[in-house]
């Protein structure tokens, strides 16, 4: 047992759950095996506890890091930036520049508020547009965070978040008094959100852009015509589309504008900031309310968001994450082929992912992160694709996998029985992954 295993042994017992975010939990990966923390990161590799070097194939910290971990550019931006002094009485002139800049890249808005987390952001966005509407009910499609607000959807129905990438979340602690406030709709189901809107009355249709697949044709198109009949305000929730095949939202690809849009997780490769941008007609109603958060005005996030922001131009990053993206879906399709598995790729190509059509999927899905980590390569089935992933690291990741899709593929004939290949419990399930 490494020294991080132990550890997360020691956190469960002291922090609910082991830790902060679900999707690092050690059992979404390698229950009892995973090495759960890293003593530093570069480019796209990282280090344990022990100095153990890993080739990082997986989420690339949750899809924050398209740049690869410990850019110098970016890094140095933010300790020049802390040796001035992170916080002060007065505010940093880098939120300026960052609404700016953010505006630029997004003409139909005209403000923009800032934050840390994407959940943070959501709740800012929901808040706004629920006053500039003047109405409480929301339509939603796709994920949107932890917060009372969402998960209040499943108080009229455990089951109706279900089908939007996380199955079974509780609304232990959500009031009842928010039942039927939230309605979902699934994606590219516009006969869905026509009833939902012609039952309800309607105030925010808030959903992501594409997650697992496109837009059918008319499709968000269909959405905005509705929004307008309705004088319902539009969010696009681009927490974690932004920046992956578009420099800016997801939404400039397919030329819909909303009334707001959210970004996260990329903006700052790695460091906390997230945006909330929208119309004007629809941003100044915050002033209306009560939107205020100390640390949304630490300097950290925005300076290093304004840097991030630059070498991805400099990079065209989206445009190499994306043709990457692309080569690993389409050597995972050859090699489904190639052993006769039913394989299913889906995603956005900068963050691909794959499941095999089995009733032993999650067997598999463990057997493939617990092989590769005896490789020195964190893995599972979706890769959160970053400019450092060169050609060199995907035949390697590619040579290892081979291997493993050989065993299963022999589970699959019955030759092999998965169970005596796995060395830990299964893994969890975690967010699903639609088609």
């Amino acid at each position: 047992m490494g020294s991080g295993q132990k550890l997360w042994i020691k956190a469960k017992k002291i922090i609910p759950g082991g830790n902060m975010l679900l999707s690092k939990r050690s059992e979404m990966f390698l229950p009892e095996k995973w090495p759960s923390y890293f003593n530093k990161a570069k480019g796209c590799y990282l280090w344990d506890l022990d100095g153990r070097k890993y080739l990082d194939m997986s989420i690339m910290g949750i899809g924050t890091n398209i740049l690869g971990y410990g850019h110098e550019e970016i890094d140095e931006a933010v300790i020049n930036s802390v040796s001035k002094g992170n916080m002060s009485t007065l505010n940093c002139p880098e939120e300026v520049y960052l609404a700016e800049k953010l505006l630029e890249l997004h003409p139909w808005a005209e403000m923009a508020k800032f934050a840390r987390t994407g959940g943070e952001a959501n709740a800012i966005a929901i808040r706004i547009a629920r006053a500039a509407s003047g109405r409480d009910k929301v339509a939603v499609c796709g994920y949107h965070g932890w917060h009372d607000w969402y998960l209040s959807a499943n108080l009229t129905g455990s089951d109706n978040l279900s089908t939007h990438l996380l199955p079974g979340l509780s609304t232990m602690g959500v009031p009842k008094e928010l039942k039927g406030s939230v309605f979902t709709f699934n994606y590219n189901r516009l006969d869905e959100l026509e009833d939902i809107v012609r039952e309800h009355d309607i105030g925010v249709i808030k959903m992501e852009v594409s997650r697992n697949d496109p837009p059918k044709e008319h499709f968000l198109s269909g959405v905005r015509k509705i929004a307008n009949q309705n004088n319902i305000v539009l969010i696009f929730d681009e927490c974690t589309s932004g920046f992956r095949q578009a420099f800016g939202g997801l939404h400039k690809i397919y030329n819909i504008e909303p009334d707001m849009a959210v970004f996260g997780k990329a903006l700052g490769n790695g460091y906390a900031i997230t945006a909330v941008i929208g119309k004007r007609d629809v941003m100044n109603v915050a002033q209306s309310t009560f939107i205020s958060s100390t640390f949304w005005t630490e300097r950290i996030g925005p300076t290093a968001a304004l840097k991030t922001l630059d070498v991805m131009d400099k990079l065209k990053s989206w445009k190499i994450i994306t043709e990457t993206g692309k080569g690993i879906g389409s050597r995972w399709s050859e090699l489904g082929g190639k052993y006769d598995l039913p394989i299913v790729v889906s995603g956005l190509p900068s963050m691909i992912g794959f499941t095999i059509s089995s009733d032993n999927w999650l067997n598999y899905k463990t057997l493939i992160s617990q092989e590769m980590l005896k490789e020195g390569i964190l893995a599972s089935n979706i890769v959160y694709v970053c400019t450092e992933h060169k050609q060199r690291e995907i035949d390697i990741y590619f040579q290892v996998l081979e291997q493993i899709f050989k065993l299963i593929a022999a589970c699959e004939t019955k030759d092999v029985q998965i169970e005596s290949l796995l060395e830990t419990p299964v893994c969890h399930s975690g967010f699903k992954r639609l088609n």
